[in-house]
């Protein structure tokens, strides 16, 4: 979900320019603005200001995106006072780059959730997800948000992904979900049989975080942009959130309960940057001569593609994702670029390329998000992540059950998604070799650099560089002929960044902190920019 945002006013389109893939004469348009931002007409609501009413609220909610927004709404409609804080803006962060399906059939991940959890925890998991994916159909209709429905594909492009595919139909078979195989999709690329789940839906994310904003300020919520939650403070029947405004002044607000809708905590109480896998993946959208698959694609085995298609005021768009990495630990994301760009010229002759966006998701240790009080007993700050890249449905169901639970309610599926709870002890195996890795990327960060000769500047094969000894690194990145000098050194827990050739951008390999060429935090668990480096 979107990120708490930064004191520096940063738009979703941080460049533009022509990226020639390495090895090759393939090219790629970088602007990073998703097709539901850049096609997007002007808000239907008006910015708050911090000054637009008191510094307090019932509850502070970090982030407006799907879980923050919906959760806002929900909190709104019985009463409580609500103030939305979003360090960018409305959708900035994964709300506003995803690829917007509203499915129940999601990849090969129920499979994975009944091998470790069994059968009741994995009809738990769908049944939140299913009551979050109503509760998005519900009120599209009911506001005139345009939606598809079309059937859903987790489908094998070889014959290694067969297995897999398989498994998925079983689980579905097994939790109760009216799945079917498919040996022929109708697709003009490789299919070897896959699992259908039919009236799934799909939608313009940006459009259904309109309607949400329009009710929360109807309902006397408030919602201030820009504003980023740095660190918070008190305990018990009160916390103080400290934020930077617009104008990068700090300044103090007061809550009874506070909300963490930021895609990864920003605050590092239950140790959840710990628990969590950050994870990258890229989308393109194209101009299709011809027909369009109608159906929403994803294969189980790799390379990952996944497909839909997204009305447009001039006709549709082929989206086409995949190129998925772990954030920071990748030595040159632009190279599996190509090949999705490729695959997708090659499958849909005469496409072309009108957006390019990523986006960034948390796989949890094991499986299952966790949405609930930061820690045990805590019943003052909650927080909601580990969507696995099924945001849409997952994020709307952890606002169901947050809301639920601060007006003191409880949704009976909750415990597939609570924060706190034994069956995580499933996940511990994963949780020790993701940390032996942390450990392994921080020495790698410190020594690597040392070990070249002198400082470095970026050349044509590298935009972005870290060099120089350890006492006096230098990250330094040159994009649209501008360039900039910062310390490589990640204000989150330490870790040394590495450049995305991809999105352009600074990434840090420990814990998924992402930052722009010229230093600004675009998303957490940092608070704060990376700083100048001195010349």
């Amino acid at each position: 979900m979107a990120s708490a945002g930064s004191s520096r006013l940063v738009t979703p389109a941080l460049f533009h320019c022509e990226v020639a893939f390495p090895g090759g004469n393939a090219r790629y348009q970088a602007t990073m603005t998703s097709l539901w931002v850049s096609d997007r007409v002007e808000q239907p609501w008006a910015v708050s200001k911090l000054d637009d009413g008191p510094r307090s609220a019932d509850v502070v909610v970090i982030g407006a995106g799907i879980t923050g927004l919906m959760t806002a709404v929900l909190l709104a409609r019985a009463g409580k006072d609500v103030l939305v804080l979003e360090a960018r803006t409305v959708g900035a962060c994964a709300t506003g780059n995803t690829t917007a399906k509203v499915s129940l059939l999601q990849g090969s991940h129920l499979s994975k959730i009944l091998s470790k959890h069994g059968k009741g925890v994995a009809r738990a998991y769908v049944d939140g997800n299913r009551e979050g994916q109503q509760w998005i159909l519900d009120h599209c209709a009911s506001h005139g948000v345009a939606v598809q429905r079309e059937d859903a594909y987790t489908y094998a492009q070889s014959a290694k992904g067969i297995l897999a595919a398989r498994a998925e139909l079983k689980a579905c078979q097994t939790i109760g979900i009216p799945a079917a195989w498919e040996d022929d999709a109708k697709v003009p690329f490789p299919y070897h049989g896959g699992v259908r789940l039919a009236e799934q839906a799909q939608f313009d994310p940006m459009s259904f975080l309109d309607t949400l904003v329009v009710e929360l300020l109807s309902r006397g919520g408030r919602l201030v942009e820009h504003t980023r939650v740095r660190r918070v403070s008190g305990h018990g029947n009160g916390h103080r959130i400290h934020v930077n405004d617009a104008a990068g002044q700090e300044v103090e607000i007061n809550a009874a309960q506070l909300v963490l809708a930021t895609g990864i905590p920003i605050l590092d109480r239950g140790g959840y940057f710990a628990r969590l896998k950050p994870s990258r993946s890229y989308c393109f959208a194209f101009k299709v001569p011809g027909d369009i698959t109608r159906p929403m694609m994803i294969s189980t085995d790799s390379p990952t593609h996944s497909v839909r298609y997204a009305p447009v005021a001039d006709g549709e768009r082929l989206i086409v994702g995949g190129a998925g990495h772990t954030v920071g630990r990748e030595k040159s994301p632009s190279k599996a670029l190509a090949e999705l760009l490729s695959w997708a010229r090659t499958h849909y002759p005469g496409a072309v390329q009108t957006h390019f966006w990523s986006a960034q998701d948390y796989t949890p240790i094991d499986h299952l998000p966790y949405v609930g009080p930061i820690l045990p007993n805590n019943e003052t700050i909650f927080i909601a992540t580990g969507f696995s890249k099924w945001g849409m449905t997952n994020g709307a169901a952890a606002a169901l059950a947050l809301s639920s639970r601060i007006l003191g309610g409880r949704m009976d599926w909750s415990s597939a998604f609570a924060s706190w709870s034994p069956h995580e002890l499933s996940g511990l195996l994963t949780a020790v070799q993701s940390n032996l890795e942390v450990g392994f990327n921080l020495t790698k960060g410190w020594v690597t650099p040392a070990t070249r000769t002198g400082r470095r500047a970026p050349n044509e094969d590298e935009s972005g560089v870290v060099s120089g000894p350890p006492w006096h690194l230098e990250a330094r990145s040159q994009v649209d002929g501008i360039e900039h000098r910062v310390s490589p050194v990640c204000p989150h827990l330490g870790g040394i960044v590495n450049w995305n050739d991809a999105d352009m951008s600074w990434e840090c390999p420990l814990h998924g902190s992402r930052f722009a060429p010229d230093g600004t935090l675009l998303e957490g668990p940092a608070t704060r920019d990376l700083t100048a480096h001195p010349r």
